[in-house]
């Protein structure tokens, strides 16, 4: 009906290309207009002015020699201002950005290591987006955006790089647990060398109250006895000590104790021993 009436609707974000006996002769924006079919005006075509994507999947090799495949997405749209270039000068429009990308990417993507990809992928799309804008401004279009969106190498790579990076952390955690280890190791040591040095202390401690308080007993017991020696006072205390320790260990249900020989020359022998000990002790921290 339109037709008839020589009336045609351009819809918003569209525009037609109206030409006269095949000849271009204008471009009519979004809304109402008459094109009079009978005097040889009619609609060439329409063009969306929406911002279109195109996904390109190229496979290239590295400068390892890894092959990779790197999906590129482009958007893009027609300019209203060249409307008739986009529509008259491309026949193939997505071949074409196509064609571009594969150029651009086979051209960037040897130059660089498998690793250094995945890093400057930023500056791949960059150098697509640059040719791009560019090439298609000719033709009336306008590159908005440029994304790499992946980038996959061969299944048995991937495989290979995960294992290289599993390897590195296992060796980190290897390195971490014997880092942990020597630290727990040095730790012991140094408390095992702390208490050995105050239970050192203690006993050295122990030994010179025993001194001490032998030596008060022998020139307190020689003050209220006279005619006694140190050597009978000693001998004395040392067999009471003696007849203790037995005692001691007779009345207790459970003993862990080493018995030597014991009787009246044994005992005699012990305290000279003991004695002679005390006496180098007391004479050595004086």
């Amino acid at each position: 009906m339109g037709n008839l009436f020589c009336c045609v609707q351009v819809d918003q974000s569209t525009v037609a290309i109206k030409g006269n006996f095949g000849k271009f002769d204008d471009v009519l924006g979004p809304g109402c207009h008459c094109v009079p079919w009978f005097i040889g005006d009619q609609i060439a075509g329409k063009l969306s002015l929406r911002v279109q994507q195109l996904d390109v999947r190229c496979e290239t090799k590295t400068k390892d020699n890894v092959f990779v495949n790197v999906i590129a997405s482009i958007q893009y749209r027609v300019l209203a201002e060249k409307a008739s270039d986009a529509f008259y000068k491309l026949s193939d429009t997505q071949s074409q950005i196509q064609a571009y990308v594969f150029d651009v990417i086979r051209a960037s993507v040897p130059k660089l290591n498998l690793d250094d990809v995945f890093e400057q992928k930023n500056e791949i799309a960059k150098a697509v987006a640059d040719e791009l804008d560019n090439a298609m401004s000719h033709y009336g279009f306008e590159i908005v955006q440029t994304l790499i969106t992946d980038i996959e190498p061969d299944e048995r790579v991937k495989r290979a790089m995960n294992e290289i990076n599993a390897a590195s952390r296992f060796r980190v955690a290897a390195n971490d647990k014997a880092e942990a280890e020597k630290i727990l190791q040095i730790k012991r040591a140094e408390g095992e060398a702390e208490s050995k040095y105050l239970s050192g202390m203690g006993i050295a401690r122990q030994r010179q109250a025993i001194v001490d308080g032998l030596r008060d007993s022998v020139l307190g017991f020689s003050d209220k006895v006279p005619g006694t020696s140190t050597k009978d006072v000693m001998d004395m205390i040392l067999v009471t000590q003696y007849f203790d320790t037995m005692k001691d260990i007779g009345a207790a249900s459970k003993t862990s104790t080493v018995f030597i020989p014991h009787g009246p020359g044994a005992v005699r022998d012990i305290a000279t021993q003991i004695r002679d000990g005390l006496l180098q002790a007391s004479s050595s921290h004086s």
